[in-house]
């Protein structure tokens, strides 16, 4: 079992390699303080289990959770946490798993025993649960084996293209396999529909211009692209801009 630490405190992630080291046919390929650095190094790692804080910065582990769940073949996830019991009642052992800090040895033998690939509905379930923010800083797509983060806050503009959503921001090329629609429920109060295959994040829009054809274009700080902004939409987005 090829395990990956992932804690913020220094001192979580100490106990847990000691408590690794006596258990058999168990092997510690990596540990990261947040959900970002893991999902960053995953292709180096490469863990089939994922011993994983709820609480952390920049990115916490229900986040991590979702990002790690759309690989084709999912690691095991296990949480490690510091809640209450009584506020993970709700979900059988057989869907999910958790770990309640201070992690003991006994606990962490049978989590291992008995830890199962946790499903998406569960794993909704459970930010609703906890009151947990619905909404990702990053969005992902499994690449090589690892992962491909853009962080939402620095996002252009999300463009549909035929089965993928082409992401625009100051980085690498990214294809979600998601919906546009999904974006905008999620994300609608950063973006605004500015064409019917597009979502644009207002605060980046240089300019808009129109072409020489009657078509209008949204030009962008940062990044070279232009998206083209509907006919039926331009007299809001064009509103917006002035306000």
């Amino acid at each position: 079992m090829r395990v990956l630490i992932v804690d913020d405190e220094a001192p979580a992630r100490e106990r847990l390699r000691a408590l690794l080291r006596e258990i058999p046919d168990v092997s510690l390929v990596g540990e990261a303080e947040n959900g970002h650095a893991a999902l960053s190094g995953f292709s180096s790692t490469q863990p089939n289990l994922v011993l994983l804080d709820i609480r952390m910065p920049r990115m916490d582990g229900l986040e991590t959770a979702a990002h790690l769940n759309k690989l084709e073949t999912p690691p095991i996830l296990i949480f490690t946490t510091a809640y209450e019991q009584h506020a993970l009642n709700a979900f059988a052992l057989q869907a999910m798993d958790y770990l309640l800090k201070p992690v003991s040895r006994a606990k962490l033998l049978q989590a291992l025993e008995r830890a199962r690939i946790m499903q998406h509905g569960k794993l909704q379930l459970l930010r609703e649960s906890l009151g947990w923010k619905k909404q990702r800083a990053h969005v992902s797509a499994p690449h090589l084996g690892g992962f491909r983060l853009a962080p939402v806050t620095e996002v252009r503009f999300f463009k549909a293209e035929q089965k993928y959503v082409q992401v625009c921001w100051p980085g690498e090329e990214l294809l979600l396999s998601e919906s546009l629609r999904s974006l905008e429920k999620e994300f609608g109060k950063l973006f605004l529909r500015v064409h019917r295959n597009a979502l644009a994040a207002p605060r980046y829009i240089k300019k808009l211009e129109r072409t020489a054809q009657g078509t209008f274009l949204a030009y962008f700080y940062g990044v070279p692209n232009q998206l083209a902004v509907s006919r039926r939409l331009f007299p809001k987005v064009s509103h917006l801009l002035r306000d």
